[in-house]
Order: C-alpha cells, then structure tokens, then sequence
C-alpha cells in the first residue's frame, strides 16, 4: 500500500514539475511563439504579408506606439498608469512644428522643444502623483485633457505645415536602408533594457512595484522614482511625436488619440503586470508587434477596422487573466 501510494506520489510530482516547466517555457517565450504562430497564418492567408516591404512597413508603424510603450511599461512595473500619452504625442507634435520651418531654426531646436514639452508633461503627472498622492489614473486623465486642448490652443485647432527637410528626415529618412524611426526605437530599446536591468535606478523601479512600503523601508527615495518613470515616459512620447510629425510633414494637434491604449494593451500582451514589480522592454515591444500585425493583417484581408478594435479587447483581457493566473501559480 505505501509503495503504491509512494508511486502516485512520485507520478504527481512529476506532472507538476512538467506542468510549471511548460508555463515557464510559456512564460518567457509565449509572447514570441504567438508572434511567430500569427505571422504563420497571415502568410498563409495573404501572399503579401510575407514580403519584405510589409515586414518593414508593419515594425515602422509599431515604432511609434512601441516608444510610447517603453516608457509606459515602466509605469505598470511601478504599479502606476499613464493615459496621457497619447495627448503628448499631439501638443509635442505642434510645438516641434512650429519651430521647423525651413530657414529658421537648426533641426535640433524643434526637437528639443519637443522633448522638452513632453519630459515636462510626464515630469508634472509624476511630481503630483508622488507629492498630491493623487491616484494616477486621475491625474493622467487630467493631463490626457488638458495636453490636448494645450495643443488646440497653441495652433488655434489647425495644422502647422511647410517643415524643413533635415526636421522631415528624422521620420522619412533612412541610413544604410533602414528607416530612421526604426534605428531610434533599436538605440531606445536597448538604452532602456540596459537601464531596466543593469542599474540601480532600474532596481528601484523593479522594487516599487513589487513593494512600495519595503522600499521605502529600504532607504528608496519613492517619489524620486515616481517622478523620473513619469518623466520618462512623457519623454518617449514626445520623442514618438517628434517622429510622427515629420513622418507625416505636418504638426496636428489631434494627432495621438488613442496611443495610449495602444500603448498599454502592447505591455500588458508583453508581459507587463498591471500589478506591477514584472516587465520587459522587448516583452512590450513584442506586444506592440502584436498589434501591430493583427491590423496589417487585417487590412490585408479587407477586415473591418472595427473588428480589429474588437480582436485587440480580447487580446487584452486573455492577456490580464493570463497574467492573474500567473500571480496565483
């Protein structure tokens, strides 16, 4: 009887330990085996999505929410969440514009008052949020506001055109035949990865989210840390908007609406834990390759762009409650 018992014992161990060796398998590779799964099926069903001008188009899309992405991943990973972005994005947009006129200003002007509007924006959603103890939902909502009727107010609602060459190039340009946007998103991914994982202030982040009061305890300046994730990420959207808006020659003030949420489904499907203290800055630009290949398929397949809004709700919450099961395992 106890040697029977003792072999049920041992054939239940084993298929736990198997069970938890395939969720870890999961757990790192997942987002890449559905990437890899989807691009599968979309070359199957379209001959032209496996080509090499819509491979490249598709990671030139992305690059914008992706950047936006980043920057909000280190928020989630803090416990916070940012929803003003994508209003970032469009007052970044303008301001930089209006400094980019041909004959004016050399290109690093318009870019710097571009960062420099969004580094403050975040700076401002951060500073509140660490000093007012005002939730951030609620304060980012507020930014989310008033960032975009800033950004109607100081174009008077209309379009800035006429842009310089050297200002269009940072969005249209390529070097070595790789677009410009493209190789911006590579050095930003890789400055962040090495800031998320190789430094002190990355720890910190990492610590907040796991928890806030054993980091306090700790000796960990919290709203210090709170204010520079803001910041930061205010600075990748407004480095997403520099972008667009000379990928598109022209400053709109209703440019980004929507980005946010965009941003946010790309870091939670990579991984990202709304509960915070677990992300990855590939995991959320893998994410927002996601995205970014059910619409390019989509489209390929004359889908309605409202099922794609439908398809990218669902992928959100299969995303959460995956991440739920993971936080209970």
């Amino acid at each position: 009887m106890n040697n029977s018992e003792s072999i049920k014992d041992k054939k239940r161990f084993k298929m736990k330990s198997l069970s938890l060796s395939l969720w870890d398998i999961y757990d790192r590779f997942g987002i890449f085996l559905v990437l890899v799964l989807m691009v599968i099926l979309l070359s199957i069903l379209s001959p032209y999505f496996l080509t090499v001008y819509n491979l490249m188009n598709i990671v030139r899309q992305i690059t914008f929410i992706a950047l936006i992405g980043i920057g909000v991943t280190n928020i989630i990973i803090t416990t916070g969440i940012d929803l003003s972005s994508g209003s970032i994005v469009g007052l970044t947009s303008v301001v930089a514009a209006s400094f980019a006129h041909p004959g004016t200003y050399p290109v690093i002007v318009p870019v710097l008052m571009g960062l420099l509007v969004g580094t403050l924006c975040g700076a401002l959603n951060g500073f509140v949020i660490a000093k007012g103890k005002i939730p951030p939902f609620i304060m980012t909502l507020g930014m989310f506001t008033a960032a975009r009727g800033a950004a109607l107010i100081f174009s008077n609602g209309r379009p800035i055109g006429d842009l310089s060459d050297s200002f269009i190039f940072l969005g249209a340009g390529k070097i070595f035949g790789i677009p410009v946007p493209i190789l911006i998103l590579a050095i930003c991914a890789v400055c962040m990865h090495v800031l998320l994982n190789n430094t002190r202030v990355g720890r910190h982040i990492y610590g907040l989210g796991g928890n806030e009061q054993a980091s306090i305890i700790s000796g960990i300046n919290v709203d210090r840390v709170k204010i520079f994730v803001y910041a930061l990420a205010g600075l990748l959207a407004s480095l997403s908007g520099v972008i667009l808006t000379a990928r598109i020659s022209s400053g709109q003030p209703g440019l980004g609406v929507g980005f946010e949420l965009d941003a946010i489904a790309g870091a939670v499907i990579g991984g990202t834990s709304l509960t915070g203290g677990m992300g990855s800055v590939f995991g959320t630009i893998s994410g927002a390759l996601v995205i970014g290949v059910i619409n390019n398929g989509m489209d390929l397949l004359n889908i309605n762009m409202y099922w794609q809004q439908l398809v990218k709700g669902f992928i959100i919450v299969i995303a959460v409650l995956i991440d739920q099961n993971k936080k209970k395992s």
